[in-house]
C-alpha cells in the first residue's frame, strides 16, 4: 500500500496484498479489470517506487515471438556482408560477426532479463493462444535460447504485471503461474481519493460533483461505463474551462471527454443533465 501511495496510486487493501505476495514470492501478478480502472499504472509506480526500469511489451492481435522477444537488423547484416566482400573477407569469418550482439535487435521481453526492470505485457488478451504458451516459458524460467548466440537468462527475474480487459479469457496455464486480482470501478470514497491524489488542482466541490456523477452514471445503463481515467480527465478538462461546480450546459459540452461512444452521449446527453446533477448532489 504505501509503495503504490508513494506514486499517488489509491489502492485497496486486496490490490495491496496481491501486490506484496507477488513480490515476495517472485511470481507475475495478472491484473483483470474494465479498461480505465488503472491496471497498467500499477506497473509504472512500481518501477518508479523502485527505481527500476519500465519495459513495455504492448500486445495486439498478431503478435509473434520476433516482435516481442529478438530480431536480427537484417539491414545492417546485408551491408557488413557487401563489405567483407568487397574486403576479401571469409565467409566463415563474416558470418560470426553479423550474427553477434552487435547486429541482435532486442525486443521488450529480451530486454527484462536485464537486472532491475519490471516487465509489463500490457491487455494480454488481444493476442492469442499460441502466443499465451510462448510466454508460459518464457515467464517460467526467465531465460531465451538464442541459435546462434546460446542461451541468455536472467540474472534476476523481472518483476512482471500482466494486464487484461477480459475481451476474452486467458488460459488457464498462464493464470496457475500468476497470482491473480480483479480491479473494479473504485467506490465514491475511493475515486474521490483517486482525484484528489492525481488531480489536486480540481477544486474540492467539483472534485465531489464530479465524482458523485460518474458514480451515477456508472449505474446507467450504458455500452461504455467510464474508468478512473475518464474521470481524471474530465476533471482536467472542467478545470481548464475554468469550472468550479458541474452545470448542465458545460456537462453536456464535455461528455465527449467522459464517454467514448456516441450511442452514450447521446443516451446521457438525452436525459435532462439537471436530473442526473440533482441525483448526484
Amino acid at each position: 500500500m504505501a509503495l503504490l501511495a508513494a506514486g499517488r496510486y489509491v489502492a485497496d487493501v486486496s490490490l495491496g496484498t496481491a501486490l506484496f505476495l507477488a513480490l515476495k514470492l517472485g511470481r507475475p501478478l495478472l491484473l483483470e479489470g474494465e479498461a480505465g480502472v488503472g491496471k497498467t499504472e500499477v506497473a509504472k509506480v512500481l518501477a518508479g517506487a523502485l527505481d527500476r526500469r519500465l519495459i513495455r511489451l504492448q500486445c495486439y492481435e498478431g503478435l509473434d515471438a520476433a516482435a516481442a522477444l529478438y530480431e536480427w537488423n537484417y539491414s545492417r547484416q546485408m551491408l557488413e556482408i557487401r563489405l567483407a566482400e568487397l574486403a576479401g573477407e571469409e565467409r566463415s569469418t563474416v558470418a560470426r560477426t553479423i550474427f553477434s550482439e552487435p547486429f541482435l535487435l532486442r525486443r521488450p521481453l529480451l530486454e527484462a532479463l536485464e537486472p532491475g526492470t519490471v516487465l509489463l505485457i500490457d491487455e494480454l488478451d488481444r493476442t492469442d493462444e499460441p502466443f499465451e504458451a510462448f510466454l508460459l516459458e518464457i515467464l517460467s524460467d526467465y531465460q531465451v535460447t538464442i541459435p546462434e548466440l546460446g542461451t541468455i537468462r536472467a540474472a534476476q527475474p523481472p518483476i512482471v504485471v500482466l494486464t487484461s480487459n477480459r475481451t476474452r479469457e486467458i488460459h488457464d496455464a498462464l493464470k496457475r503461474r500468476c497470482l491473480y486480482h480483479w480491479i473494479g470501478y473504485p467506490d465514491a470514497a475511493r475515486e474521490l481519493a483517486i482525484l484528489r491524489a492525481r488531480a489536486p488542482e480540481v477544486p474540492e466541490r467539483l472534485s465531489q460533483q464530479i465524482v458523485a456523477f460518474v458514480q451515477k452514471l456508472r449505474a446507467t445503463d450504458l455500452f461504455k461505463l467510464p474508468g478512473v481515467t475518464e474521470t481524471i480527465d474530465w476533471a482536467s478538462a472542467l478545470v481548464a474551462l475554468d469550472q468550479i461546480a458541474l452545470e448542465p450546459e458545460v456537462v453536456n459540452a464535455t461528455l465527449g471527454v467522459l464517454l467514448k461512444y456516441q450511442d452514450d452521449v447521446i443516451k446521457v446527453a438525452g436525459r435532462p443533465v439537471e436530473e442526473l446533477l440533482a441525483e448526484s448532489a
